[in-house]
């Protein structure tokens, strides 16, 4: 008797190996490309990847996946069962369609299923307990000898019966004499068909989970920090279940909106991973779709399973950047006498504007910036990061590095008059020491909440919005600076 052996670790009290289980291969069909056989009076076709004609993916940044999988097929006519594999095992069933490009309108869904109650050897062993099933043994003689036994249990691992006797485990091989039909093999969906044709060209849509992507980008500054290059790339998370080869791969930018379902179901967790050592390759076209933008990858490419791709997005080189210091203070400062604050240092911004002029002007879909620099040496190395929302073509980029170490400020409180329960003057010395060996400006922006007026400063001053004033002041290598300003505020 011809058997096809899966392993299966049961554990058993006392028994000196585990047991396998085997099914008779006359009843296993999973890996044929086609099965014609009459089940109830309906024909059973079946179809894997190696049917498919072309395969395009098209993947949202909010864990969601656009899938069109086009497959030539040969049907017999009449009623008939269709079961197609290798799909995602996260597909949305709702969203599922399937049509025939070659005589549309000749097949017709009766009933549409996806089904994935996985096939495995401890679901095998649940669906025969209560039912007979065959051990076979193997004593010392090396003799096999099999007895028919009754799957009582697998609560633990399995109990037998064998005539009178109970087994608990079995250290031999469990044969199944068929595979229930409610198990399959791997995630699939299953038409009940109406079919006029014989040859179709079919294409099946659907949405799916599990596929997610990011972008991320490598900007890399000169030594005089004025120029920069920029290399951007998209990081393809695949954990649906699937693998889809040889296919055309889009993706779209943008919070497209997406109907929570009652029950939250939380996303796995993506992988990450640099892209200093990927060699840049051609950019991904760009175009402009509904209220989002649409990247297109200009060759196709596999994503596997379980996998974390990298594709470049876009290049540029010799773009014009600055680095600016800013000093931010508290709104809430205004309005009580304010004791002042320790040294704190200046944060650090690099800025430049996302346009053609600049070698850029690409929509950037949103993700990290990590920025690197040479040092003496010619080594590049890390100076800080930061995230960036979708941002539009001609539109500013500003990223915060994080703070400077040799540019510190501090504030202190001169004068405060409380000249009448909605009005207030404030009157603040900020000193700003720069010990780099080179001259810096620094922004000091406050966030004046009310109606204000600023009486007097030691510094010309720009009124950036209605309650905000900036203050450039340039400081010298090795020096000091000081800035004094009154504000009278009515609130």
């Amino acid at each position: 008797m011809r058997v096809f052996l899966l392993a299966l670790t049961i554990l058993m009290a006392g028994l000196p190996a585990p047991a396998q289980v085997a099914i008779d291969t006359n009843d296993l069909k999973v890996g044929m490309k086609v099965v014609d056989t009459l089940s109830g009076g309906v024909r059973r076709h079946q179809t894997t990847e190696e049917d498919q004609t072309d395969l395009a993916v098209t993947v949202y940044n909010n864990n969601r996946a656009l899938v069109r999988d086009r497959r030539q097929l040969s049907l017999l006519p009449g009623e008939l069962s269709l079961t197609f594999m290798d799909v995602s095992a996260q597909i949305q069933p709702e969203t599922v369609s399937l049509k025939s490009l070659s005589v549309p309108g000749r097949l017709r869904i009766l009933e549409q299923n996806f089904e994935y109650d996985l096939m495995s050897p401890q679901k095998l062993m649940e669906k025969y307990v209560g039912k007979k099933v065959r051990l076979v043994n193997k004593d010392q003689e090396l003799d096999f000898t099999t007895v028919d036994a009754e799957l009582l249990s697998m609560n633990g691992g399995p109990v037998y019966k064998v005539g009178d006797d109970i087994y608990l485990g079995h250290p031999g091989t469990v044969v199944l004499p068929r595979i229930p039909s409610e198990l399959i093999a791997k995630p699939s969906l299953v038409w009940l068909l109406d079919n006029d044709g014989t040859d179709h060209e079919v294409e099946v849509t659907y949405l799916t989970g599990g596929l997610n992507w990011r972008a991320d980008y490598v900007l890399t500054l000169n030594k005089a920090e004025n120029r920069m290059d920029l290399e951007g790339w998209v990081t393809l998370t695949n954990q649906s279940g699937a693998t889809y080869r040889n296919a055309q791969l889009k993706l779209v930018a943008g919070d497209v909106n997406k109907v929570r379902p009652e029950v939250m179901m939380n996303d796995r967790a993506m992988g990450g991973m640099g892209g200093m050592k990927a060699m840049a390759a051609p950019p991904m076209r760009e175009e402009a779709f509904a209220e989002y933008h649409l990247y297109t990858l200009a060759r196709r490419t596999t994503i596997k399973q379980n996998q974390t791709k990298q594709v470049s997005l876009l290049t540029a080189t010799g773009a014009t950047v600055e680095k600016k210091y800013e000093f931010t203070g508290r709104p809430n400062m205004f309005f009580n006498p304010f004791r002042g604050m320790p040294e704190k240092s200046v944060d650090v911004y690099l800025v430049f504007q996302n346009e053609k002029e600049n070698h850029l002007g690409m929509p950037l879909p949103g993700g990290i910036v990590r920025v690197y620099q040479e040092d003496k040496d010619g080594m590049l190395q890390f100076s800080g990061e930061d995230r960036i929302k979708h941002t539009p073509r001609d539109e500013e980029v500003r990223l915060r590095l994080g703070t400077a170490f040799d540019v510190v400020a501090e504030r202190r409180q001169t004068d405060f008059r409380r000249i009448s329960d909605r009005r207030v003057e404030n009157e603040y010395e900020i000193k700003i020491r720069n010990h780099k060996k080179t001259d810096v400006t620094v922004e000091v922006v406050e966030h004046v909440g009310g109606d204000w007026e600023l009486l007097s400063s030691t510094y010309r001053h720009q009124k950036k919005d209605a309650f905000t004033i900036l203050f450039p002041i340039d400081v010298k290598a090795d020096g000091e600076a000081t800035l004094k300003y009154r504000v009278r505020i009515r609130h």
